[in-house]
């Protein structure tokens, strides 16, 4: 099948968005701090531009990413209990990073992203194969949004404007360092006060819970010219009755494990699965599910969900319906049963409560 090469996405995505070259949070003590923007903490070997060119071509030549063996089939959301929930702990998957976490009365959102497409072109980019497990007008009013970088499968301009312009007031969004920009030109009109930029380690308090932003190995961008000039990272969500770890997008490496060695672990942790072929180009920016079982036991996580797979087509080169199979085969060489690393079906709700 003859796709579009991305190389000219890249250069129309230019065309959309403004950048700048000033890190106006620079800190010189902070070795993940550049005057530019931020570097991560360990400082993976990057594939380069003709490494990407290189990828596209076997990609093109090769016809990848190949279809799903199987169907990957949503379920019907429970609603009723959804928009409902105001005192159990619950945690829906809508789709790709996009999860709902309800804690402590408050409906808190991921990485909101609910349109055809990840990309800033209606007619270019990755696009959805299947539908939001919850579609953006079912939700119940959303008191928080937590963001863990700038990529647009991950950072959704019309799904952050819905959300800030939602009935009730807008959300709370809590933002990487840097993103704060980019939600004043582009969200909110200047306005600041629903905004809380974060910086690695840092901590907020917010109506009964504590948001604490992590580091992960990564990277973000949104045109060819703003590489890394927002920060990237995990979220935790700490409250008496349930630690949760939104890990977002990450490659395998060791702030999994200072996590685990920083904090008391977590009774649930969403964690990306998809997104790891070829390996050789993925690895220093997206885990694999065997990477993703260890990254479960470093960061402490008594349990775990999959996200990031089966959602947008042709990010990457495995078949959209591989990373759960290589998820069973990694929990069983690792002893871990199915019921401690879940797949969940788009749509799905699980009631996870607290864990000692």
């Amino acid at each position: 099948m003859l796709r579009q090469p991305a190389l000219a996405l890249v250069g129309l995505m230019a065309l959309s968005m403004g950048c700048s070259n000033v890190n106006p949070y620079y800190d010189p003590d902070k070795p993940h701090h550049t005057q530019s923007g931020f570097t991560n903490n360990y400082n993976p070997e990057k594939p380069g531009g003709g490494d990407f060119l290189r990828w596209q071509w076997n990609r093109w030549w090769n016809d990848l990413p190949k279809p799903p063996t199987e169907p990957i089939k949503g379920i019907e959301p429970d609603l009723a209990f959804i928009q409902n929930n105001d005192d159990e702990v619950a945690v829906t998957w809508i789709g790709h990073a996009t999860v709902l976490l309800q804690v402590g009365g408050l409906n808190i959102l991921t990485d909101p992203q609910f349109s055809t497409r990840a990309s800033p072109l209606s007619f270019a980019g990755p696009p959805r194969h299947q539908p939001p497990g919850v579609a953006l007008e079912n939700l119940p009013h959303i008191d928080a949004v937590v963001i863990s970088h700038a990529h647009y499968d991950h950072l959704d301009l019309a799904s952050v404007t819905a959300l800030y312009q939602q009935d009730g007031g807008p959300p709370r969004f809590f933002l990487p360092l840097g993103m704060d920009q980019w939600f004043l030109d582009n969200v909110t009109d200047g306005d600041e006060s629903h905004l809380t930029p974060m910086d690695w380690w840092q901590t907020h308090d917010f109506r009964g819970v504590t948001l604490r932003f992590l580091p992960v190995q990564h990277w973000s961008s949104r045109t060819p010219w703003d590489e890394n000039e927002m920060l990237w990272g995990a979220w935790a969500v700490e409250h008496p009755d349930f630690d949760f770890l939104f890990g977002g997008d990450f490659g395998y490496s060791k702030d999994l494990k200072d996590i685990g060695a920083r904090t008391d672990g977590y009774d649930l942790a969403a964690l990306p699965i998809g997104a790891y072929e070829p390996r050789w180009f993925m690895k220093s920016n997206h885990v694999n599910p065997e990477e993703s079982v260890q990254a479960m036991k470093d960061v402490g996580a008594r349990r775990a969900i999959a996200i990031h797979w089966g959602t947008f087509e042709g990010l990457t080169d495995e078949r959209l319906d591989e990373p759960p199979k290589k998820l069973a085969e990694a929990r069983e060489r690792a002893g871990i049963p199915e019921a401690a690393f879940r797949v969940l079906s788009h749509g799905e709700t699980i009631r996870p409560g607290k864990e000692k």
